[in-house]
């Protein structure tokens, strides 16, 4: 189901699905305002992907891009940061500007904590926005640091952590609990796309779903199954609206 209104959400505070559809003044109220909210992709950087054992670096590579498409797709700015890239930390991936490219980059002078560099939180300010998704590597440190730096400036901080990677379980763990302890949201790519996403009933429902093929590879054959069942019902359909054929005996036909 599709709607020819694009604006699915206004800025208006409420976070309520706006599709024409009457929907319950409460839903929403807990979750992810896309209207007021901006990506922070930290560190992604070539170097670093070498060092993370938490989760695979393919799986990180796709979830972040995810996350840039999704921004791209819904309006959502980007900013993007990188820690000495011309270090043995690397370049950036270059799939986030590939898949984002509105997003803003800010480079820093050797701060290893973004919300150290002036120009960043600078930057961050000036979206107006007030709810910050982070993910980055490593996380027990460049999205950690900045996440409980923003946290205790009075931002709604979500840290993604499926799109951001740790040297080690252990350290993933113990962001985990730091992050709770402080109210970072810990959630997942996944999470984040279905909070943007909300209903099927908007113009990019297709586009979205293709998100989910990302983060949950498995979702393609979902899809697939459902096209399927959607052609076969089709070709029945048409089987039975069609005209007959008149059959004629070889006799009668001479």
């Amino acid at each position: 189901m599709t709607t020819g209104n694009g604006n699915i959400f206004i800025p208006d505070g409420k976070n309520t699905i706006h599709d024409g559809i009457e929907h319950d003044p409460g839903g929403g109220k807990a979750l992810l305002d896309p209207t007021d909210t901006v990506f922070l992709l930290l560190d992604h950087q070539s170097g670093l992907f070498q060092n993370v054992k938490d989760i695979s670096v393919a799986e990180l590579r796709a979830n972040t891009t995810a996350l840039a498409k999704l921004a791209t797709l819904c309006r959502i700015p980007v900013i993007t940061t990188a820690s000495v890239p011309d270090g043995p930390n690397g370049p950036l991936m270059p799939e986030i500007q590939e898949a984002a490219p509105h997003a803003i980059y800010v480079p820093r002078k050797g701060e290893v904590n973004a919300w150290d560099n002036a120009l960043f939180v600078k930057t961050v300010r000036e979206t107006g926005k007030k709810t910050l998704v982070m993910a980055g590597v490593w996380t027990n440190v460049c999205v950690m640091f900045p996440a409980l730096d923003a946290k205790a400036a009075g931002f709604k901080v979500y840290a993604v952590m499926d799109a951001s990677g740790d040297p080690s379980e252990f350290a993933s763990r113990t962001t985990l609990a730091r992050f709770s302890q402080a109210g970072v949201i810990p959630t997942s790519a996944n999470a984040v796309i279905c909070e943007v996403h909300r209903t099927w009933n908007r113009p990019d429902a297709a586009q979205l779903a293709e998100l989910y093929t990302m983060v949950s590879p498995n979702y393609r054959a979902v899809m697939e199954s459902y096209q399927k069942a959607q052609s076969v019902v089709r070709s029945a359909e048409e089987g039975a609206t069609a005209p007959a054929r008149r059959k004629t005996s070889p006799v009668a036909s001479r």
